[in-house]
């Protein structure tokens, strides 16, 4: 087994106490030790394996505040590896700690490892996941909410309260049954309903104060649907996505796509009652719903009346609210100066990349790519290859910046990208269904989307000045979404589809950021702790 408390509190102090020449010695620690498990849930009232963090499900939030280090300590008590991923939160100089198969090597079953965080520059609402072997369709998911620091001004009122709200679609079959059916080349079926913070149709409750106002965390940590978020008779102020502060827009229902974080503040200044929080599939042929309840402190009545009805099916309210969506330009950041302070749009570009995605079957089994290429992870992690000069592994540009019209086929697919450089990422989609694209280690600028293919004529139709910038963004249906990305960050980035399955099925690929300058100023070392695996076995981190 791993090391017990007292070992632990050793490799703690001794990584703490090596890792101070890479981080600011004022920047507050924060400690967390996880033990994971499996363990028996009921979230649509039939018996499941569930995956459970101290015996959580879901698992428990992280409170930070910008620049926090957030030392985790996870001990895996399942039968098979393990790892957890950090959606939003960058990894400054760090992806040895992102805890994606192509980064960092699994925690072994009955072993532990020590996570050294930092959430550098960074404020909002995350979540973490498990990333592997399609250990998300059982949870071991949970809330990040990184604060600003104290002296730094929010453009609201400090809320009475502050809340999780984890909604995703889900299965009542167990995950292995699941991840079966994907090994055997065929897509999964429909889920079989919504959860709210775990828990089925009305049985999760928010307890308002009369007159007062809370801030919500919505995070769609489902496995594939969009999902419409709505609270009977009440109003919801958007306040910030994925980091960024937004313009103050008020909404009665709001699309959170799947792996999209958004924050609300919502006002207790309805009769007192309760009222049904109503979440539910979009674009979906049979719409799947759920509910929740908010509860007035001073409640005299249940809930009544029918659940409030979710916006038209058509994309074009989707689309025309999604571009509503803007960054509030004199708002404060994580620093204090404005986040319109940076004025992306007068950047020129130096490249520009366009993704496609497909469906495809491949030796018979059902796979999907992006430009033709289905990934396949190699057998050591692409960064722990990288670093120790492992040949054989991945090949850098084997991902192709444009489509290339070629059949599908597979290859442990890496694009090659220079730091510093400013790029111009277009996501198309040919299919008739919402995708949702992630890229690790950044936030990026929306600047644009819209039906049909794009061309360079599409950017007469970008926004320059004010478009979030966020780190998951929606593609519509037969439709594009482009995006402008400052490649600051160096290090191998996953870029991939939030649609769950089609992720492990290959819709997926990292980009190598490189400076050809090896200095801690612009990546820190491997971790002292790195679990090494694969072809790097029986080599060495660095000296202690």
């Amino acid at each position: 087994m791993g090391c017990g408390a007292t070992c632990w509190q050793v490799l703690v102090c001794v990584t703490f106490c090596c890792t101070l020449v890479f981080v600011n010695a004022e920047d507050p620690y924060r400690f967390f030790t996880w033990n994971v498990t499996y363990g028996d849930i009921y979230p649509l009232g039939v018996k499941q394996q569930g995956i459970l963090i101290n015996g959580q499900f879901p698992g428990p939030d992280i409170y930070s505040v910008t620049n926090n280090n957030l030392i985790i300590n996870v001990y895996n008590s399942l039968p098979e590896p393990f790892l957890i991923s950090w959606n939003g939160v960058q990894q400054r100089r760090n992806s040895y700690e992102d805890g994606v198969y192509g980064t960092t090597c699994p925690i072994p079953p009955g072993k532990n490892f020590t996570y050294i965080l930092q959430v550098k520059d960074q404020i909002g609402s995350f979540y973490y996941y498990p990333s592997l072997a399609f250990h998300k369709a059982a949870g071991g998911f949970g809330g990040i909410r990184i604060l600003s620091r104290p002296l730094i001004p929010v453009p609201f009122p400090e809320p009475a309260d502050d809340f999780t709200v984890l909604i995703g679609d889900w299965y009542k079959a167990n995950h292995t049954a699941l991840k079966a059916i994907l090994d055997r080349g065929h897509k999964l079926p429909l889920p079989d309903g919504i959860l709210v913070n775990g828990r089925g149709p009305n049985q999760t409750y928010f307890t308002f104060q009369p007159g007062k106002t809370y801030r919500l965390r919505i995070s769609n940590v489902g496995l594939q649907h969009s999902l419409n978020f709505r609270i009977q008779g009440h109003k919801m102020k958007l306040v910030e996505v994925e980091g960024t502060h937004t313009l103050q827009t008020t909404y009665s229902s709001l699309d959170v796509h799947v792996g999209q974080s958004y924050s609300v503040l919502v006002t207790a200044d309805q009769t007192a009652q309760d009222y049904y929080i109503a979440v539910s599939t979009r674009f979906t042929t049979k719409i799947l719903t759920t509910t929740a309840i908010l509860h007035y402190s001073n409640s005299a009545k249940k809930v009544s009346g029918p659940i409030p009805g979710g916006p038209t099916t058509e994309i074009d309210w989707s689309l025309n609210q999604a571009r509503s969506i803007r960054t509030n330009l004199t708002a404060s950041g994580p620093r204090p100066n404005p986040q319109g302070s940076y004025h992306y749009g007068m950047i020129n570009l130096t490249r520009t990349i366009k993704l496609e995605s497909s469906a495809a079957q491949v030796n018979g089994k059902q796979r999907y790519a992006v430009n033709s290429v289905s990934f396949v992870p190699a057998d050591t992690p692409l960064k722990i290859a990288d670093y120790f000069k492992i040949g054989g592994v991945f090949r850098v540009g084997s991902m192709p910046d444009y489509p290339t019209g070629k059949k599908m086929y597979l290859d442990t697919s890496v694009m090659g990208a220079d730091f510093r450089a400013f790029v111009e990422i277009v996501f198309q989609n040919h299919e008739n269904i919402v995708q949702s694209w992630h890229i690790n280690g950044y936030s990026f600028w929306v600047v644009g989307m819209d039906g049909g293919v794009w061309t360079p004529a599409s950017r007469k139709q970008y926004n320059l000045r004010d478009a979030v910038s966020r780190c998951t963004t929606q593609v519509y249906p037969k439709s594009w979404t482009a995006i402008y990305i400052a490649l600051d960050n160096v290090g191998m980035w996953n870029i991939r589809t939030e649609f769950w399955a089609r992720q492990y099925l290959g819709q997926q690929f990292y980009m190598r950021v490189y400076s050809p300058v090896e200095s801690p100023r612009d990546e820190y070392p491997i971790p002292k702790n790195a679990l090494l695996c694969g072809r790097a076995i029986g080599r060495r981190t660095r000296p202690l």
